[in-house]
Parts: structure tokens; sequence; C-alpha cells
């Protein structure tokens, strides 16, 4: 036995090498979907559990849902891609105005 571990990719052709990592990053991106499912499902159970108490929780749930939903429309209407940033930014500008004001 030797006291470095042999690099067995080193051995192997350009295009086994290439599969293999494929294989290792699409792995990774499936984990990462699911992760990012499971902390969706639990952020929509919190928004459901209770009614928003302020404007600013409405507000938050009210973003999450347009976000969402313009996702679907990626390859969508692009008027209503641009309806849904306009209010988003709406959303962002009067939450830092109003957070601005005492």
């Amino acid at each position: 036995m030797t006291e470095k571990p042999i690099d067995l990719d080193q051995h192997r052709g350009l295009s086994a090498q290439r599969a293999t990592e494929s294989r290792r990053l699409l792995s990774e991106v499936e984990a990462h979907e699911a992760k990012l499912h499971r902390l969706r499902v639990e952020a929509e159970e919190q928004f459901l559990a209770l009614p928003a108490a302020t404007w600013e929780e409405a507000a938050v749930k009210a973003k999450y849902l347009l976000r969402l939903h313009a996702e679907t429309l990626a390859g969508g209407d692009a008027r209503t891609r641009r309806l849904i940033a306009a209010v988003l930014e709406d959303f962002e500008r009067l939450s830092v105005s109003s957070a601005e004001d005492p």
C-alpha cells in the first residue's frame, strides 16, 4: 500500500471524467432543489398558520406569492412579468419609506 491515495479520475478517459463530474453536479443540484422545496413548504405553512397582523406582514406574503407566480411565467407574458416587477418595487420602496417615518 502506498501512502498517497491514487486519483482514479486521472486514469480514466476525458469523456468518463466529464460524465462523472456531470453526475456529481446533477446530484448536488437535486439535493439543493430538495432543500429549497422543504424550505418553501415550511415558509408556506408559516404563512398559512396565522393571518397577517400588519400591512408589512401582508406585503411579505404578497411578495412571496408574486415571485412564485413570476417563476411560472419564465417564458410567458412579458407585460405580466413587468407588472409583477413593478409591484415588487413598489413594496420595497414603500416598506423603506414607512420604516424611515417615525
